[in-house]
């Protein structure tokens, strides 16, 4: 049963650029292969400001109504038949990406490329700023007991983190520099401590942001307003410059940044998205260091891996949270979280009162 099921439901929807409202819509029919979740907490995601301020990221076009949030977790309510590893009152995280599973990118284990994923809050699909989401259940994770649903609203960032952390082969005794210190970046540096990163350097403009950097582990903080960033990494590693560096600033100034602070055949990993769409990089001292660039796209078989260490106790995930709005405030948190960029870093939307978390 739908826990005496409503019918109905509360969505906050995107009427136009800069305006959510709430409308009814009826809950969601679960299919064989999928569970009924009732949302608890829905984390407010960089990409969601990007369309909620502009409308668009790259060719993502946002046609009104359109409902945003894609970082979600919940308790299963309801089962489709063929689902057997889920049961009702479930807490789950959502990895919101559904891939076609038969593409070259799909059959080859790199799904997260493939072309026609439907993920949440993408155009054209909505996303899960709504009271109840049905999704296909092995993209639904169980969390275990000592895992609250408000970490479980952050497996998904601490995907994209260690993804990029994955893919620049970080490891113990290294120095990495991150650029960008929001909640991308501050996932990113959690990833490598608990990756066994010896050192992590991070870089930002906005004092608050790198006050929690250094709250959860940073362990040295740059202000790149106040100071030569590129001179201070340099000094803070005796002219030997980084092993490794991440950046999820999407700025053309800390990309080459980056190229100057980073050691002879060491790695950069780019993930923060550039707001031209173009840049102009340094490459004749990309090329005379013989560096190696990868780039991010969301992430790739990492949930269980995240859960797993966000309940190891080793990572502080909450922490980045400044901010927690309830379901009924969400025009409040995206209008907030949009003109308060220095003081908000990491918003999340809680559905009910008494859940689990603050």
């Amino acid at each position: 049963m739908k826990e005496k099921m409503k019918e109905k439901m509360k969505v906050a929807v995107m009427k136009t650029l800069g305006v959510i409202e709430y409308v009814e819509r009826p809950v969601p029919a679960v299919k064989e292969d999928e569970v009924l979740v009732k949302l608890e907490y829905v984390g407010i995601c960089g990409s969601d400001m990007h369309y909620y301020e502009t409308g668009q990221i790259g060719p993502y076009k946002v046609e009104a109504p359109f409902v945003l949030g894609h970082e979600a977790s919940g308790r299963v309510v309801e089962i489709g038949k063929n689902v057997h590893h889920l049961s009702k009152g479930d807490k789950v995280a959502l990895e919101p990406g559904i891939t076609c599973g038969t593409c070259d990118f799909c059959k080859k284990g790199t799904y997260n490329l493939c072309a026609e994923v439907e993920f949440f809050a993408t155009p054209p699909y909505d996303g899960v700023f709504q009271e109840y989401v049905s999704h296909k259940a092995d993209l639904c994770f169980k969390l275990p007991e000592r895992v609250s649903t408000l970490t479980g609203a952050l497996i998904e960032p601490l995907a994209v983190g260690m993804h990029a952390v994955n893919l620049g082969k970080a490891e113990a005794g290294q120095t990495v520099v991150v650029t960008g210190a929001g909640a991308i970046g501050l996932v990113t540096m959690l990833a490598l401590i608990y990756k066994g990163v010896n050192r992590v350097i991070v870089v930002d403009v906005l004092s608050k942001r790198l006050e929690k950097a250094k709250e959860l582990g940073a362990t040295h903080v740059i202000n790149g307003a106040e100071e030569d960033a590129l001179q201070k990494i340099m000094e803070l590693t005796d002219g030997k410059g980084c092993d490794l560096a991440i950046d999820t600033a999407g700025s053309e100034i800390t990309v080459n940044q980056m190229i100057h602070s980073v050691k002879k055949g060491a790695r950069m990993v780019l993930v923060g998205y550039s707001s031209s769409e173009k840049m102009s990089l340094e490459m004749n001292v990309a090329l005379d260091k013989e560096l190696t660039f990868k780039t991010v796209f969301r992430y790739r078989h990492i949930y269980p891996m995240a859960i797993d260490a966000a309940s190891s106790g080793k990572i502080n995930l909450e922490g980045i949270v400044t901010d927690i709005f309830d379901f009924e405030e969400v025009p409040e948190a995206m209008d907030s979280s949009s003109k308060q960029k220095a003081d908000i870093v990491k918003a999340v939307i809680k559905f009910q009162k008494g859940i689990d978390g603050p």
